[in-house]
């Protein structure tokens, strides 16, 4: 019996640690953020379908147009562990190739 009780402590504990380290992460990733920055002073890349924008560190931060679509706001800097929070409106971004345009 005291082998199953210590199992389910254990348990319990692993999935408050969890909730835990979720918030904390999130909490983490909202002090992280360098800057907010409007997305139409970033560049895009249609062939890379990404927007981009200089970092201080000298790289860039980069944000694929797919995870914007999907409401994900945060470019990050592949060589720094800078983040921006991109503000944007999703009907202002590019359609997507493939998209027809329909006359009504």
């Amino acid at each position: 019996m005291p082998a199953t009780t210590t199992t389910t402590v254990a348990a319990a504990s692993t999935t408050l640690n969890l909730t835990a380290s979720a918030s904390s992460a999130a909490d983490a990733e909202d002090q992280d953020i360098y800057d907010e920055i409007e997305i139409e002073d970033m560049t895009y890349d249609s062939n890379l379908q990404i927007y981009h924008f200089p970092c201080p560190c000298g790289d860039r931060f980069e944000i694929a147009i797919a995870d914007l679509r999907d409401g994900q706001d945060v470019a990050v800097c592949p060589s720094c562990s800078l983040m921006i929070k991109v503000i944007f409106d999703l009907e202002d971004l590019p359609k997507e190739e493939g998209e027809s345009k329909t006359a009504g």
